[in-house]
């Protein structure tokens, strides 16, 4: 089930765009979504804090006491997940956008074909990122992770620790081949990036690239190889840039 929830602090705008998610809704029976309407960032932040986020966010970007960007990089700071459509009457916060790790950015009023459109690309990559899994071997067995749950794995003497956006770690048993080899699966995926001997990131958990590491959600730092620096900035901002939705409409 994807859990969306739509935030806009003018009760005719959040009517209207209600509306039309619905309307999406009901034409899409093969997608099972719960929709959850909030007047206020502040209002949406503290669901998202008591249900541990939605997966779907369609946000108003011009809202008082917390606009739809801070919200958006609030949400970032404590979910490791959730596609962001943002909404808004001006084209002048389309760059601001990009800091909140946005999908799309769409001018109003909606237009039904567009947003029905944005919102099939976001489904879709929503549905490709929970069904992309990885087999880990640990001490109680094989056991299958999500992609999309893995913030950055890590070398730890001889096994390779997955740390999830559950906040657990999940450690593989003594692995006899490199560590490039062991996460190669990750790699295979455009998400992830090495950023050094010992370390493979999940891009889309990145929040900033900063001198010698990584910024990830949730606030935790991964080294960053030197000689890797200007690439991985480049695969960061190429990542969010080239992925579906990376154009605003």
């Amino acid at each position: 089930m994807i859990k969306l929830a739509l935030c806009d602090d003018e009760a005719e705008q959040r009517e209207a765009i209600g509306s039309l998610l619905r309307e999406y809704v009901a034409s899409r029976p093969s997608s099972v979504v719960k929709m959850s309407i909030f007047s206020s960032g502040r209002e949406l932040l503290a669901a998202a804090e008591e249900c541990g986020g939605f997966d779907l966010y369609v946000l108003d970007i011009v809202m008082p006491g917390l606009s739809g960007i801070d919200l958006g990089v609030r949400l970032r700071e404590l979910y490791s997940g959730g596609v962001i459509i943002y909404l808004t009457i001006s084209p002048e916060y389309a760059v601001d956008s990009y800091a909140a790790q946005a999908f799309y950015y769409l001018m109003k009023p909606a237009e039904p074909d567009k947003l029905f459109q944005v919102l099939d690309l976001a489904v879709e990559a929503l549905e490709k990122q929970k069904a992309a899994c990885v087999a880990v071997r640990t001490k109680d067995g094989l056991q299958r992770v999500r992609l999309d749950e893995i913030v950055y794995a890590e070398l730890v003497g001889r096994i390779v620790r997955y740390h999830l956006t559950s906040g657990a770690d999940l450690d593989s048993v003594t692995v006899r081949s490199s560590f490039q080899e062991e996460v190669s699966p990750l790699l295979a995926d455009q998400r992830f990036c090495l950023c050094g001997a010992s370390f493979a990131v999940n891009l889309f958990y990145v929040t900033a690239v900063e001198k010698g590491f990584l910024r990830m959600d949730g606030g935790a730092r991964v080294p960053l190889a030197r000689g890797l620096a200007a690439q991985t900035k480049r695969r960061w901002s190429d990542y969010w840039l080239n992925a579906p939705g990376g154009d605003a409409l």
